[in-house]
Parts: C-alpha cells; sequence; structure tokens
C-alpha cells in the first residue's frame, strides 16, 4: 500500500514561488485524495504489491475502473506529483535564488546539445506548458540513448509510457498554481524555475 510522500522541506520553504496554502492543499489535499483512492481499488488485486511506474504502464489507457476511479490516473497522478514535489528546493535570499539558477555538468551538457542552450529549452519548456490544453504535465524526459526530449501529457499520464525516462515536470493542472497566480499559468511555469533542484534533476538523468 502507499503512503503520502514526504515533502524534503518545509511547507512555506518555496514561498513565494509556492506558497504554503498551495502546497497544503496541493500535497496535502489533492495527493493524499489520490493515494487513499489508489489504496482503496489495489486492495486485493494484482497491482497490489506493484510499484507505481508498474501499475501506470499495466493500466494505461483506464481500462480498470472502480468506484468511479481508475488505477491509471490514481497510480499516475501519484507518480506525477512524487516527481513533482520532490525535485524543488528552499527559496534562499530575499525571496529569490541569490544566483542563477541552472543545471551543471552532463545535464547541462545534453541539454545545450538537445536545444541548442538552456535559455532555449526553458524557452521551449514554459511554451509547451502555456499551450497544453486543459489539465496535464509538460515534462522534460531521456530516451534509452540519453537524448532529452520535452513532451505534454494529459490528465494524469506520464512519460514512462512512451519508453521515456521522465526527469522533471510542471504542473499545468490549476490546482497547483491558482491560489497564487489565478488564471497566469505562464506567470506560474516561469518562477518554477527558482526553485528546481538541479541536482535532483541531474542524480535522475544519471540513473
Amino acid at each position: 500500500m502507499f503512503s503520502l510522500i514526504s515533502l524534503p522541506y518545509a511547507p512555506d520553504a518555496l514561498e513565494p514561488v509556492i506558497s504554503q496554502e498551495t502546497i497544503e492543499f496541493h500535497h496535502g489535499k489533492h495527493l493524499q485524495t489520490y493515494v487513499d483512492n489508489l489504496n482503496k481499488l489495489i486492495a486485493g488485486t494484482e497491482f497490489e504489491s506493484m510499484p507505481l511506474e508498474e501499475i501506470v504502464c499495466k493500466s494505461q489507457g483506464g481500462i480498470f475502473l472502480a468506484q468511479g476511479h481508475d488505477y491509471f490516473n490514481n497510480a499516475g497522478q501519484i507518480l506525477n506529483h512524487n516527481l513533482y514535489f520532490t525535485q524543488f528546493k528552499a527559496v534562499t535570499g530575499d525571496g529569490v535564488q541569490v544566483t542563477a539558477n541552472a543545471p551543471t555538468g552532463a545535464l547541462l551538457d545534453a541539454i545545450n546539445r538537445d536545444f541548442g542552450s538552456f535559455e532555449a529549452f526553458k524557452a521551449e519548456f514554459e511554451q509547451k506548458g502555456v499551450t497544453l490544453f486543459g489539465s496535464g504535465w509538460v515534462w522534460l524526459a531521456a530516451d534509452k540513448d540519453g537524448k532529452l526530449v520535452i513532451t505534454q501529457e494529459s490528465n494524469a499520464n506520464n512519460p514512462i509510457t512512451k519508453g521515456l525516462k521522465p526527469l522533471m515536470t510542471m504542473d499545468v493542472w490549476e490546482h497547483a498554481y491558482y491560489i497564487d497566480y489565478r488564471n497566469r499559468r505562464a506567470a506560474h511555469l516561469q518562477a518554477l524555475w527558482q526553485i528546481i533542484n538541479w541536482e535532483e534533476i541531474s542524480r535522475r538523468f544519471k540513473e
């Protein structure tokens, strides 16, 4: 059975980029609901002992329905949110990062190779986040050869369903940003760069 993931920072540590109020609703209520729903769905089934990634891939398409919720949506949202919440680091200084927040090493080399520059990567990432219709996620992912791609995933989908390794994501469901940014999705995406923990993203890239 699954449990709500613990945050690697205090609930107010991401302010003003993400408020404590948003963290308490997004992590403490929305994600908790997905965890509770999935635990009810998988009890006594073949999925009970599977890791999230396997549940997502085996139930892709939402073909297993129960109690108005399906395995894919709840497992996918838990996986997505776990990767999302653990990719951030606390804000420093006077509400912003003191130094430019950017990747280094092999990850930066791969970004430059596949997108031309870090700034070009950020611009494409934000554009794909803004233009994703409805609710969903925009991801930085790597293929089996280490090539980086940006994917738009609707609803609960995750790049692993395409054979890709998910590295970094921005949540564009409205509950992720509406308290702090109202309908200004673009402003939300632009602000998130300040709190990305590139050491964590690099670790995922090297796995």
